[in-house]
């Protein structure tokens, strides 16, 4: 009963920030704090329905300047919710163009400056990466997945080269962001209160580094979020 009464209200929450959010976005289009200020609209009352209390340690990403790459790991549909909360300011994200034809939230996406890819054609994603690379030596931030799929599973899985062949491009820092294995804790039928934790890891200089440094580029990047994910699952309950 709980859990769908949980999935009527988000549900509505859903459709009525959409709604907000569009009249926002027509005011200031593609404005580059769009997607923060969605991003927050979205979360913060969404993770409270949920009885998700977000414990956010992210100086790293937040004492960042705008203008890097922001990875982080994928687990559900519900990390819109999580995430959403720690966005920094001038932050856009790349998504799958599909994500284009979502009512209202499509919109919102489109109209918060985010990159829409169409990954299944190649020139279109060469168009992409020079749109992303403008985009990044202008100021603002990209925000990305490197699994490029959602993972709820213990082990990240490989990284697709998207995201380091940006940051290698621009000559930008990476930032990455963990967040901790909450989709084995959520149990939305149930009131008691989920810690879920987001840290980030200090930034990946990539100033002076070539696409021979690439594979270990992204070797070291999901060593390090791998290694900080374990260690918070050890900082919080097993159920």
């Amino acid at each position: 009963m709980l859990y769908l009464l949980r999935m009527l209200v988000l549900g509505l929450h859903f459709l009525l920030v959409g709604a907000v959010g569009l009249l926002i976005g027509l005011c200031r289009p593609f404005n580059p704090d769009n997607s923060r200020l969605f991003a927050r609209l979205y979360s913060v009352p969404a993770a409270w329905f949920m009885r998700l209390q977000v414990k956010a340690e992210v100086g790293p990403l937040w004492d960042q300047p705008p203008g890097c790459v922001i990875v982080a790991n994928h687990q559900s549909n519900y990390d819109l919710f999580i995430l959403g909360q720690v966005v920094p300011r001038r932050t856009v994200a790349i998504g799958k163009k599909t994500l284009g034809w979502i009512p209202l939230f499509g919109q919102l996406f489109w109209l918060g400056g985010n990159v829409l890819v169409d990954r299944k054609n190649a020139y279109q994603a060469r168009k992409a990466l020079q749109t992303t690379t403008r985009i990044l030596r202008d100021g603002t931030s990209i925000w990305i997945f490197p699994e490029g799929t959602r993972n709820p599973s213990e082990q990240l899985l490989a990284f697709k080269k998207g995201a380091f062949h940006m940051a290698l491009e621009a000559g930008v820092p990476i930032v990455p962001v963990c967040v901790s294995r909450y989709t084995q804790r959520l149990n939305l039928n149930s009131w008691r209160r989920r810690t879920v934790i987001v840290r980030s890891l200090p930034p990946i200089a990539t100033r002076g580094l070539s696409q021979q440094d690439l594979p270990a580029l992204m070797e070291q990047c999901r060593t390090q979020m791998q290694q900080c994910i374990d260690h918070m699952e050890q900082e919080l309950p097993t159920r």
